[in-house]
């Protein structure tokens, strides 16, 4: 009956979704930070604050956490500094490939993404290399219970959309 315990069936259950879930909340926490750093600790004049903390919530984090990861972005508490770096490269075929990473090391993110490139038979360009060929966009979802669409169109084009979708 080796194998059969079940406390180690749960055990290993248990550590596998640990794993899991500390991957996931570190990920959540590099997010509020950098946006905390970049645009302040109040999420409602912070876009970016306010969705990261919303995907921490809808993930189960304690709110001392969130806290913890908002002062460490303000500077109140000291804590580890996280950047967001671009890379422009060219992929197979000649395909333009812009990567956008957050890293607390440009000296070993830079060789990682190079290797990654070479790997796969691309190449790394420099800074603006292909960068004139994206548009940074971004995604808005409204409630389609709360506005009419007529009035959703007309103030999206006139912020200067270029699409709106009913999904």
């Amino acid at each position: 009956m080796s194998g059969h315990s079940r406390w180690s069936q749960i055990k290993r259950k248990k550590g596998k979704t640990d794993v899991q879930r500390g991957k996931l909340f570190s990920k959540i926490l590099r997010e509020i930070t950098v946006a905390a750093r970049n645009g302040g600790g109040d999420p409602k004049g912070n876009l970016r604050l306010k969705a990261a903390m919303e995907s921490a919530r809808a993930a189960n984090m304690p709110a001392d956490n969130i806290k913890r990861a908002v002062q460490k972005g303000t500077g109140e508490l000291p804590g580890e500094s996280y950047e967001e770096i671009s890379y422009e490269g060219y992929g197979a075929g000649g395909v333009a490939v812009m990567i956008r990473t957050l890293t607390d090391n440009k000296n070993r993110t830079a060789p990682e993404i190079r290797h990654i490139f070479e790997k796969n038979e691309g190449r790394m360009g420099t800074s603006g290399c292909v960068a004139w060929m994206f548009d940074r966009r971004g995604m808005i979802e409204v409630d389609a219970q709360k506005v009419k669409e007529d009035d959703l169109l007309e103030k999206a084009l006139d912020s200067g959309a270029t699409d709106v979708k009913q999904v």
